[in-house]
This record gives C-alpha cells, sequence and structure tokens, in this order.
C-alpha cells in the first residue's frame, strides 16, 4: 500500500505532539515542519517546502491559541497568525492542488443557544474566535478543503478551575486523533467534538478538586454562554444515528 503524504503546520504546539505521538505510521508519512523550514507568514518558503514533499493533505494547525487574552491585547500578532497566516496557506494549496484541513473552534459560535450545526450562522464571542473565523473565510473559499470546528483540550485538564456556566463540547487531543484522520476525505465544514456539557462537569470527571468560576463574569454576559455543537454529521461518518 502506497502512504499518503501529509505535512502538519504546528505541529511543534500540544495538539502537534500528541499527532507524532499517536498517529498510524502504516498508512501515513507525515511531515511535521518548524517554523524554518515553513514560515505561514512568507508565502515563498510555503511553496518551496509543499513543493519539495508534494503532501496529499495539509492539516493546518499554526496559530496563536492561548492565552486567550492575548487575542484582546495584541490583535496584530492575531491577525497574522490565525487569518493571513491561514490565507497563505490556504493560497498555495490551491495553486499545488493540495487537500487543506483546517482546525478552527467551537468558539466561532454564538454562545447564545447550543446545539449550533455546522450551517448555523456563526458569531464569534471573543476576539480569538474572531482570528479563526477570518481564517476559515479564506479556507472555504478553496473547494478542496475541510473546516473542522473542534473543541479539544489536552489530558489532564491544565487549570484548577472551570467555568460552571459555559457549555461546550470538549474532547481530549488523543480522543481527538483518532476521529480527525477519520474525516480527512471529507470536505466542507464539521463539528468534531464530545458531549456538550459545562467545562465543570468535563473537568470534574477527572479531577474531583477542581473549583467553580463563572463564565458570566469573565465575559460579561447576562446568562450562561451554549456553543455546544450538535454533531449529528460527525455521528452519521461513524453510522452512530
Amino acid at each position: 500500500m502506497i502512504k499518503k503524504k501529509i505535512v502538519i503546520t504546528g505541529g511543534s504546539g500540544r495538539f502537534g505532539e500528541v499527532i507524532k505521538r499517536d498517529f498510524d505510521r502504516s498508512k501515513y508519512n507525515i511531515y511535521f515542519p518548524n517554523k524554518t523550514n515553513l514560515n505561514i507568514l512568507n508565502l515563498v518558503s510555503i511553496k518551496k517546502y509543499l513543493r519539495l514533499k508534494k503532501p496529499n493533505y495539509l492539516i493546518h494547525l499554526a496559530g496563536l491559541s492561548r492565552p486567550m487574552n492575548l487575542h484582546e491585547k495584541n490583535i496584530n500578532k492575531s491577525i497574522d497568525l490565525n487569518i493571513i497566516g491561514t490565507a497563505n496557506i490556504t493560497k498555495i494549496c490551491s495553486d499545488l492542488k493540495i487537500k487543506l484541513i483546517y482546525i478552527s473552534t467551537s468558539y466561532v459560535y454564538p454562545g447564545e443557544k447550543g446545539n449550533y450545526k455546522e450551517t448555523d450562522p456563526i458569531k464569534p464571542i471573543n476576539n480569538y474566535g474572531l482570528s479563526k473565523m477570518g481564517g476559515e473565510a479564506s479556507v472555504r473559499m478553496y473547494k478542496n478543503s475541510l473546516v473542522v470546528r473542534a473543541s479539544m483540550t489536552e489530558k489532564p485538564f491544565i487549570h484548577s478551575k472551570a467555568f460552571f456556566d459555559f457549555i461546550t463540547n470538549f474532547i481530549y487531543h488523543e480522543d481527538f486523533v483518532k476521529l480527525l484522520f477519520k474525516v480527512i476525505n471529507k470536505k466542507g465544514i464539521i463539528n468534531i467534538g464530545g458531549k456538550s456539557q459545562s467545562v465543570y462537569n468535563f473537568a470534574k470527571s477527572k479531577n474531583l478538586n477542581i473549583k467553580k468560576i463563572s463564565a458570566k463574569k469573565f465575559y460579561k454576559k447576562k446568562r450562561k454562554i451554549d456553543i455546544g455543537m450538535n454533531l449529528r454529521e460527525l455521528k452519521k461518518l461513524f453510522k452512530l444515528v
């Protein structure tokens, strides 16, 4: 069997390290370029590396995530890495006809009602979500692409406190990897995560000493925030519905 080739940007990040450890080496040859080899802010750098490796897929992880408040304090960095960098990757993937998988986030959803489908309108609740929405805009212009709206985190949960009034679909990186590689041939948009529940309940399942904090106070909202995603499309792929 001829192995498919995949380039993963941002492979030195938290999630990238999990992929390095857990991916199926019998099916894929995966390359994890560092910033020197592939700089997402430099079109020449991107094209040179991808022409060299000739991948079938590019999974785009590189960007800025935590701390969340950095997207408020330094919008230039957020725009450069999450919007301009993603647009650059999209341009070159389009030129070289490489399938692009972009890891977006459930933070693009409005947070008002939960159970958001892939076809629902998006309205990010913070600058991080806006920056990922900006990345989505360019990726969705390229038809040979998949936007993955993800809700994932490290294992174990790294914080000592968790929001009791913030609903999401957290899933651990290790579990997310298994799902990601099963959807890479899909196109369009797909939600990937776990059970919809509060961040507190998710964290408490592994740490009974976790403390409660309020998302309403943090985000200055009048009611709880619910960015929970509808996972019907994901379940259909695995014939769970």
